[in-house]
């Protein structure tokens, strides 16, 4: 334990180092090959991160729009070379909408050469904000990547190091266990537990654990953490501040059911709901079952979106937290789940921070109709009970195509615009928070 504490030590210091010295350079000079909105969301992620002495002079872009205000147009991508030659930046960012045909090969290749950085624009994305824009991916990109990955030797030895941790953890917390037990009986009427069937690893079910915040409901009430506002208990709301009242979940861990680290599990109920709207999102026309992706991994105690991101209030910040989930699945590595329990801690010991929902660059538009793709299955789903589901979901004011993949006529489900309820709020579902 003290070797790895000194290695984390270490890393850390020499970290901070490098953004020491990183910021006592220069300013990098950096070129925007494209106009779209990938562009102009790293753009705007430079732009809040002063510190990394990185400016955006111009870019180049075919497109009919006008780029950002704070950043000019220099030219077309057929006069790369001429703005190249005048700009002479020291990075170069890729970020066209689409390469088929218009990738400015020949000059990249030639700044390669000359020691100048060329990035790609979802990579830079990633490495700025720690999510992955799921608008700009492509099936490909999906496909053939080798990033989203579900190696089972990673899988045996995260949940092999989860286990043991997960049961010392248990006896170590038995006496904050029963204070929190007493302070739940104490302050409200209800049961001592909250229990809601979640979907876990390969769609599989499984019951989760966790104590209860908020006082019992015979209706039916929504997911979202605002709308249950009013039932939260006293005790409750000092629980999810600091997240103590997941801890039942050491249990669903000795269980197999989830890991340490992990994306959170989803409620049963959201699934058809979640994976609808999010294989909706890209920009490229394609349907890419991005949901699918979460289950190629256990769910997680806690997650890289949980420290990354607030509780999910809509589908717009699910969407957010699905960035910060893939993020995860893509990168993760021992490092990034030391770090994640660091954080995690951090939040137990002092509480959250202030946290404030981030700007679109864009706003939502309306997705065309376009060829089904297929969906997570969960274990055991029949198909009526599936079929049943898909005309209570109401996604958002924008139209969605969602079809499951085991009824050939696609089930289209359209919602009108909303009324009496804020835009961007599903139809009430049961549970106690997401």
């Amino acid at each position: 334990m003290l070797m790895l504490a000194a290695f984390i030590a270490g890393a850390i210091l020499l970290g901070s180092a490098c953004r020491w010295l990183t910021g006592r350079g220069s300013v990098q000079r950096v070129l925007m090959v494209g106009g779209g909105p990938l562009a102009r969301e790293v753009i705007a992620a430079l732009e809040a991160r002063p510190r990394l002495r990185q400016r955006v002079v111009g870019l180049v872009d075919d497109g009919p729009g006008p780029g950002p205000a704070s950043c000019p147009c220099l030219g077309t991508i057929r006069e790369l070379d001429r703005v190249l030659a005048e700009v002479r930046p020291h990075r170069v960012i890729v970020a066209l909408a689409s390469r088929r045909g218009c990738l400015p090969f020949k000059s990249l290749l030639a700044l390669r050469l000359r020691g100048v950085i060329v990035q790609d624009g979802v990579d830079a994305y990633e490495r700025l904000t720690g999510k992955v824009p799921i608008e700009a991916l492509t099936p490909t990109s999906v496909l053939f990547g080798t990033e989203f990955r579900g190696f089972q030797l990673d899988l045996c030895l995260a949940h092999a190091l989860s286990v043991p941790l997960a049961a010392v953890a248990l006896l170590l917390l038995v006496p904050v266990f029963v204070l929190i037990a007493v302070a739940i009986k104490l302050d409200s009427r209800g049961p001592l537990f909250f229990v809601q069937e979640r979907v876990g690893r390969q769609g599989k079910r499984f019951r989760l654990v966790k104590f209860r915040t908020m006082l019992p409901s015979d209706t039916h009430v929504s997911e979202w953490e605002r709308d249950n506002h009013k039932r939260l208990t006293r005790v409750g709301r000092h629980l999810r501040r600091c997240r103590l009242d997941e801890l039942p979940q050491l249990y669903n861990i000795l269980r197999g059911d989830m890991c340490l680290v992990g994306p959170r599990p989803h409620p049963v109920s959201n699934v058809l709901l979640f994976a609808m709207v999010t294989r909706n999102v890209p920009e490229c026309g394609e349907q890419i079952p991005y949901y699918a992706l979460r289950s190629l991994v256990r769910p997680g105690l806690t997650g890289w979106a949980q420290v990354r991101y607030h509780y999910a209030n809509d589908l717009e910040e699910e969407i957010e937290k699905m960035k910060y989930d893939l993020y995860y699945i893509k990168h993760r590595s021992a490092w990034l789940d030391a770090r994640i329990l660091l954080e995690t801690l951090g939040v137990v010991v002092r509480g959250p921070q202030a946290t404030t929902k981030p700007a679109m660059a864009n706003p939502p538009v309306e997705m065309a109709p376009r060829v089904p793709a297929p969906i997570l299955h969960l274990a055991d789903e029949s198909r009526a009970a599936a079929i049943a589901a898909v005309p209570a979901v109401a996604a958002s004011t924008v139209t969605f195509e969602t079809a499951l993949d085991f009824d050939p006529p696609a089930v289209r489900a359209r919602r009108p615009e909303p009324s009496g309820r804020a835009k961007g709020r599903p139809a009430p579902m049961h549970g106690d928070k997401i």
